[in-house]
């Protein structure tokens, strides 16, 4: 059954209240109303900061505890984490950001009992790709040799891929449960669950390898319990009454309207994907350059600030993403677009700070990870480059959140394919290899990437239509609500 006449009352009355803002506007105080948006950007920036650093914790803490179980087992684990687990991460954490766009836009346009069918819809799409991944984890030992990887080291990756099979399936409903709160501005409980996750895993972690001595089994057991208690905690929330216009229970609804979902899925997963694999092409091709290990070994270091900085501001990407979202939805043009100025504003005077420091600190950073010197001398001859990616990393995910928050995901990704696969590597690869430049000609390939896709972003966000945008809501609230079956 299409949706009903009353969503048409409501779309009238919300861009009813767009124009009462855009009167509004002249008589506010403009520092009044950055005030108003920046307590609603921090409420949701906030949690997602605590979720994405706790979460990138766990991986590191478990990635230490390998090291004190054995040289091999640290090795295998780093390989198994940064060529199948991100990849996996990055499939489906950038399908379940299609979720952001419809409960987003449903949830402004006051079509709550839709985001609960949105949400089963998206744990069926994205319960079938991880069943589509999982034997990749089951066979990767011997992936692995066919990579070149050593029989011991192969072996060892190959048993921690399994182990880690319960964390894809983790994946699934904690991304999708994170994406669906953080919709309706409640993902402070994000937040406290995934910090609760991270001191228990240290405890875990502590206790079954250090006190208990159970080795790999220990790590992974740990790392496997810390994570799901998250989901456990979400499954309470969200089910237990917390929710009670979002969700009403499990649905037949859920198995139908599929393909809308399916199709910005698909386009979400390859804009995201292309970003996250970015990083591990660049380490690959650091590994051919001369003294490989110290050319990799600070291309890890630069590249480990440059992911906790990012963390910090895929909070502005999130609030960005639900911001734009929700207004566009509720069709509040004006409303949106200061919304974007405001997060941008922030985020950009946060990246000068982190800027500065890098510049300041540039040459003694990597002596938290390292006491080789000549690793030293070598993140010193990045730390000028790293720094002006920090600069960009605080504009990038932003529009990166509003192309979310929009449902550009597949103008993105075209763009990120080229900026960085037909741009950035290939300007890397000369540098470094025609013109000498090593590690930092690879380094200013990867600058001019996301340089040139932070300018086509800002283009198309500068030039973007914003009342088109919110017909374009309003069409797709239209044509893929439908009215909920009786629920069980």
């Amino acid at each position: 059954m299409e949706i009903n006449n009353g969503t048409e009352e409501n779309l009238l009355l919300t861009r009813s209240s767009s124009s009462t803002y855009d009167k509004g506007d002249t008589k506010q105080n403009l520092s009044k109303r950055f005030w108003v948006e920046s307590l609603k950007v921090w409420k949701i920036a906030f949690p997602t900061m605590v979720t994405r650093v706790t979460s990138f914790g766990v991986l590191v803490v478990t990635q230490s505890f390998m090291g004190y179980i054995g040289d091999t087992e640290l090795a295998a684990y780093s390989l198994m984490q940064i060529f199948l687990l991100r990849f996996a991460n990055g499939i489906l954490l950038g399908m379940a950001s299609a979720l952001e766009t419809f409960c987003g836009q449903a949830y402004g346009a006051k079509q709550y009992q839709m985001m609960g069918i949105y949400l089963q819809r998206s744990w069926i799409i994205l319960l079938i790709t991880t069943m589509l991944i999982t034997p990749i984890f089951i066979f990767s030992t011997s992936i692995f040799r066919l990579l070149g990887e050593g029989q011991e080291l192969s072996i060892v990756a190959g048993n921690l891929s399994l182990w880690c099979i319960p964390i894809l399936y983790y994946f699934v409903f904690d991304f999708t449960l994170q994406m669906f709160l953080q919709a309706q501005v409640k993902n402070m409980i994000v937040g406290w669950l995934s910090a609760a996750a991270f001191v228990l895993h240290i405890f875990l972690s502590w206790l079954f390898v250090i006190k208990l001595d159970l080795g790999v089994p220990g790590a992974m057991g740990a790392l496997i319990i810390s994570t799901w208690s998250t989901v456990i905690g979400l499954f309470f929330y969200v089910c237990g009454g917390w929710c009670p216009e979002t969700w009403t229970g499990l649905s037949v609804s859920a198995f139908s309207g599929l393909l809308p979902l399916v199709r910005l899925s698909l386009s979400s997963g390859v804009m995201l994907c292309v970003e996250l694999w970015y990083n591990a092409v660049l380490v690959l091709l650091a590994g051919y350059l001369k003294h490989a290990e110290i050319s990799i070994s600070a291309f890890s270091i630069c590249l480990n600030i440059l992911g906790w900085q990012f963390m910090i501001f895929l909070g502005f990407a999130t609030a960005a993403c639900v911001r734009v979202s929700n207004e566009l939805g509720a069709g509040n043009v004006r409303a949106a677009q200061f919304s974007v100025k405001v997060i941008m504003t922030t985020s950009v005077s946060l990246g000068v700070v982190f800027w500065i420091l890098t510049l300041v600190f540039g040459n003694s950073i990597s002596y938290l990870f390292s006491s080789s010197n000549e690793v030293a001398k070598a993140v010193s001859s990045l730390s000028v480059l790293l720094a002006f990616s920090v600069l960009l990393n605080s504009i990038q995910p932003v529009l990166s959140g509003v192309a979310i928050g929009a449902g550009w995901q597949t103008l993105v990704a075209y763009v990120n394919i080229t900026c960085y696969y037909i741009i950035g590597i290939p300007i890397g690869l000369v540098l470094a290899y025609v013109f000498h430049f090593q590690a930092q000609g690879i380094w200013i390939g990867m600058i001019c990437g996301v340089a040139m896709q932070t300018l086509a972003l800002i283009c198309f966000t500068w030039k973007t239509d914003w009342d088109a945008q919110v017909e374009a809501a309003s069409a797709r609230l239209k044509t893929y609500l439908k009215a909920p079956e009786e629920s069980y």
